[in-house]
């Protein structure tokens, strides 16, 4: 086994603090990967405080990781040595279902998540990129194109492929008029991604003082969630709304907003129900609520050499190890612009 060491939730309560643990040994298919950076996403807030239930502690949070290959099994034939590589949110799955044959392995009942999900070799829980290094399977490592920054970058593996995915998924396109509902780390990235895909793009937001930074990204229009009057202005106009807020409220006002066959896709998971939706609302102009999950590893490949293309980052806040109680704190009160990725440099075993 490989001793490794990192940041971890000892329970629910307390913060997070040093721990040390072990990785297995490289099989003759595994990338033995140096983390060089690691994003901060709320899912890691939610699971390290156990908002959804299902932590089993001790929780080594992460699923953006960016790192540089060191060392590989003698059957891997898609990275070497010294290769910029990532990994997201999944590090295997069955192979063999429908779900993977059809490059959607988010969708495989077998799949096995970066952190707090058993882990199919050794049946012990995974752990995630608050570490210093991490063993994948050749499958679920991705190529990170040498044009891209490499810390901006890590929030791409979640945040990017978790809103590119639907856009892409829907065919959203040039001449579509396209929402954004949030501002924040899944938010700013559906901006750009929409933006680049030559749509009409408005940000649905609740504060006032994100409006100039919605149309930096890339917004045509932004729009004061509360004031029912220029929602009104818009009513049965958008192609497809893409929803970013993880906490709970009232879906009925997006819905109206949507022309015949238009798509309303939910992203973010409360901890409590949405209220109920108003069926009539559907049902009138054959709208759909949705839904989306991340996205396969072929997609995520296409996403970031898209984003190399076209020169889409996140937008960051790099942060020391040190700093992630911290940086929970201030991701809770939506106090970041707009990731925050922690620099592995200052992780000291």
């Amino acid at each position: 086994m490989r001793q490794s060491f990192g940041y971890a939730a000892y329970n629910s309560l307390t913060p997070l603090r040093s721990f040390h643990f072990e990785r297995r040994e490289p099989t003759s298919t595994d990338v033995l990967i140096e983390i060089l950076y690691c994003g901060v996403c709320h899912s890691d807030l939610h699971q390290a405080r156990n908002e959804w239930q299902g932590s089993h502690y001790p929780i080594v949070p992460g699923h953006e990781i960016i790192g540089r290959v060191v060392e590989i099994g003698e059957q891997v034939t898609g990275f070497k040595t010294g290769d910029a590589v990532g990994v997201g949110c999944m590090v295997d799955s069955c192979g063999i279902c429908h779900e993977c044959q059809n490059h959607q392995e988010q969708y495989c009942d077998h799949t096995v998540f970066t952190y707090n999900s058993p882990d199919s070799y050794t049946g012990k829980m995974t752990y995630g990129g608050y570490s210093n290094q991490i063993v994948v399977d050749q499958r679920f490592v991705l190529h990170i194109p040498e044009h891209l920054n490499l810390a901006a970058a890590a929030p791409l593996l979640c945040a990017g492929i978790t809103t590119y995915s639907p856009l892409r998924h829907w065919g959203v396109g040039k001449g579509n008029k396209v929402g954004i509902v949030g501002l924040g780390g899944l938010g700013h990235m559906a901006i750009k991604f929409a933006h680049a895909f030559g749509c009409h793009v408005v940000l649905f937001t609740t504060s006032i003082d994100k409006v100039a930074d919605g149309l930096r990204l890339g917004a045509n229009e932004v729009i004061i969630s509360k004031d029912a009057e220029a929602l009104q202005k818009h009513a049965n106009s958008f192609d497809f709304i893409l929803n970013t807020v993880a906490a709970t409220h009232d879906l009925n006002p997006y819905l109206l907003l949507l022309k015949r066959d238009g798509k309303l896709c939910l992203l973010g998971v409360p901890d409590q129900p949405h209220p109920t939706p108003n069926v009539g609302s559907l049902i009138f102009r054959r709208r759909s609520l949705t839904g989306s999950l991340i996205g396969g590893i072929q997609e995520t490949q296409e996403m970031l050499n898209f984003c190399a293309d076209h020169k889409i980052s996140a937008d960051i806040e790099l942060i020391d190890m040190q700093m992630i109680n911290k940086a929970f704190e201030r991701m809770q009160n939506s106090d970041v612009k707009y990731r925050f990725v922690i620099d592995m440099k200052s992780l000291q075993p």
